[in-house]
């Protein structure tokens, strides 16, 4: 049975779902609630942004900074795309 989450988490369903498959809270309640918000549709042409593996380690670093990723000065290339995906 599904958990009730509070006005919050608008689909909560959804946010089960990707917490069970491993997405934190932050990223499972963003993607619960756009899914549950008809205003809010996923472009038919895709982002404009190339893959993180074609970025530099520097603009993969600016990118964490902006998400609050923490340790990121310490991380290696592999670790920031990581670190970027999980949020």
């Amino acid at each position: 049975m599904t958990r009730d989450h509070g006005p919050h988490i608008k689909d909560d369903e959804t946010y089960e779902a990707l917490r069970r498959e491993g997405a934190g809270k932050e990223k499972a309640a963003r993607i619960a609630n756009a899914r549950a918000n008809d205003e809010r549709r996923r472009s038919r042409k895709g982002g404009e942004t190339p893959p993180y593996e074609e970025w530099t380690v520097d603009e993969l670093s600016r990118r964490a900074r902006d998400f609050g990723v923490e340790g990121r000065s310490a991380m290696d290339k592999a670790e920031l795309i990581a670190a970027l995906r999980a949020r």
